[in-house]
């Protein structure tokens, strides 16, 4: 698959390696409009109100820039966005579609276009037309596109690929996140896959393959030790199956209506001649999708989504690495301007109800009482009586961009866990497609965040996104075995065994959000007081490793259970060596 860039300059765009991964928020919530409830008028200066508010003390609100458009003569950018409230940072700093005056994009002399583009294809289209324009004439208007972080890789895969003839000055690279996805991407499924993950074993799912909501489905298979057949034209009892859909909307709307189709069996890992007839058991969608399940059906619940696996899908802006080096205090201010923007909308309501207002009218639909609504997320019943949240976005500040680069206190580069895993996962799932993809450090430059937060240290004072972690984990998302090998009778965890803990760790890392129960379980041999000691303090030597990789303390539960909870027959000795193992359970 290619971008044939011809002479008359027509683009025509075939990727088969992201083919949905990164398909648009097509007609983003266009079936449920509501009204938010009405926002606080906060004031000039006070404390300020908003529940996840990220400045403190007698916090400063700015005024709110004027509707009138800027014309300060700057650097003009087209900034393409697919309708998603990951993105009330640039709304709020840019006054609207166009710069307005006294907006914080304009106090940067930028003057920016905000244009609601959901194909994919288009955008990297205009991407790839930018690069080529610039090299010809470097005043030529600057293109941005945001999209979600984990399908990062397989985009990228095809758009290195696309600007290698132009030379390596203009390759794509990804230079910020102003936010993220925080509940509205979600896998929805029968109450039991919740219950009991292993129920969904034999079970289908209505995706758009290769898509960032697919990936919080494979993710919690995988958590859970489920395999997922990638084949989306048969059908394997032994995994989970997907079937394609052609959008977000066309995902729930096959369980809605009762969609069926012919798969052909696998039996023993091979494909057969044996026909069978398959539904749509479950969906990963996002707003409204999750809103039609909910209202013209029901019986679905969110099994895992952007709230728990909530360092999953930051939105990441990218352009061409030769305007952003040549361009580079322009680049430092529009990060400046989306962080403060960000601690803004996340400590005052009027600053987040005019977000919402700038939203409506970048993406030509709706009002901003509905963008608002969507973005605090909601709780709703469904027909059948079933509580289900809705919608879920987070803008960040310049802490939470740091924390995502591997700039903050605890160093971990959390969008370099992100792209890998993910990226790791379509090679693994689609070789074929997308037999391997740009290694992180050549796509992502972290130069200008890191410039930002050496010369502005007062934007740090915003308090990053907090996690509450529960004591005890009442509610489980996933668990999965591991065979971690220790030294006989020991507790000393033997250096095979460090790179299973660091999947571990990977793991824990995209499922931010979420408690890690670490529980340690032996065979039966010797006494019972024993192996229960034994367990606890290999439990505590996994506890221990993951903290020194940087996972908080407060997020892990360590019980060692001995020989009570075996999962296999101890009488043989491939029942015994399945029951040595360390139990990781992600939940709440």
């Amino acid at each position: 698959m290619s971008v044939k860039i011809k002479t008359s300059g027509k683009i025509v765009i075939i990727l088969l390696v992201v083919g949905g991964l990164f398909l648009g928020k097509v007609y983003w919530w266009d079936k449920r409009p509501q009204a938010a409830k009405e926002s606080t008028n906060i004031g000039k200066v006070m404390l300020p109100d908003a529940p996840e508010a990220s400045l403190s003390g007698n916090a400063t609100m700015l005024d709110i820039p004027s509707t009138e458009p800027s014309v300060n003569g700057g650097t003009k950018i087209s900034w393409k966005v697919m309708a998603w409230n990951a993105q009330f940072p640039l709304m709020y700093a840019n006054g609207g579609p166009m710069t307005t005056k006294g907006s914080l994009m304009d106090k940067s002399k930028l003057q920016i276009s905000i244009e609601r583009q959901d194909d994919c294809n288009k955008a990297i289209a205009d991407i790839v037309k930018f690069a080529q324009d610039y090299k010809n004439n470097p005043n030529a208007p600057a293109v941005f596109a945001s999209f979600m972080g984990d399908g990062m890789p397989g985009f990228f895969a095809a758009l290195v690929k696309e600007l290698e003839p132009l030379g390596p000055e203009f390759q794509p690279i990804a230079f910020c996140a102003m936010g993220k996805s925080y509940g509205e991407d979600k896998v929805m499924a029968p109450v039991s896959w919740k219950q009991n993950p292993q129920s969904a074993i034999g079970g289908t799912v209505a995706c758009v393959l290769r898509d960032g909501d697919m990936n919080i489905l494979l993710k919690w298979a995988g958590d859970n030790g489920i395999k997922v057949n990638p084949d989306e034209t048969t059908y394997d009892r032994t995994a989970i199956n997907l079937i394609a859909a052609n959008d977000f909307l066309d995902a729930p709307n096959k369980y809605i209506t009762g969609y069926k189709e012919k798969r052909k069996m696998i039996v023993n890992g091979k494909k057969t001649s044996i026909d069978t007839t398959v539904g749509v058991d479950a969906i990963a969608t996002w707003t409204p999708g999750d809103v039609n399940v909910a209202k013209q059906k029901g019986g679905l619940v969110s099994i895992a989504s952007t709230k728990e696996y909530s360092t999953q899908m930051p939105n990441i802006t990218i352009t061409i690495k030769k305007f952003a080096y040549d361009h580079r205090t322009d680049i430092e201010n529009i990060i400046i301007a989306l962080a403060t923007s960000g601690d803004q909308i996340r400590s005052f309501n009027e600053a987040k109800k005019f977000a919402g207002d700038v939203s409506a009218a970048v993406y030509k639909e709706q009002n901003g009482d509905y963008w608002l609504k969507y973005y605090n997320g909601v709780e709703d019943k469904d027909m059948q009586g079933l509580n289900v949240a809705l919608g879920g976005s987070m803008a960040f500040n310049l802490s939470d961009e740091a924390n995502m680069f591997g700039l903050g206190k605890d160093a971990i580069d959390r969008y370099r866990i992100v792209y890998g895993s993910f990226g790791d996962i379509m090679v693994k799932m689609y070789p074929e497609l997308m037999p391997t993809y740009p290694a992180y450090a050549k796509v992502v430059d972290k130069s200008f965040v890191q410039t930002v937060i050496a010369n502005h240290p007062e934007l740090l004072e915003g308090k990053a996104i907090k996690m509450d972690y529960a004591g005890e984990i009442t509610s489980e998302v996933s668990s999965k075995s591991y065979q971690i090998q220790f030294e006989t009778g020991s507790s000393t965890i033997k250096p095979e065994s460090f790179s299973t803990l660091d999947e571990i760790m990977k793991s824990s890392v995209v499922a931010e959000a979420l408690s890690v129960g670490v529980y340690g379980h032996t065979d039966n041999v010797g006494t019972e007081e024993k192996n229960q000691s034994l367990s606890q303090q290999r439990a505590e030597a996994v506890k221990n490793y993951l903290i020194s990789k940087g996972v908080k303390e407060n997020r892990l539960t360590v019980k060692g259970y001995g020989s009570t909870k075996p999962i296999a027959d101890n009488t043989s000795v491939a029942g015994k060596a399945k029951n040595r193992r360390v139990q990781i359970v992600l939940g709440k």
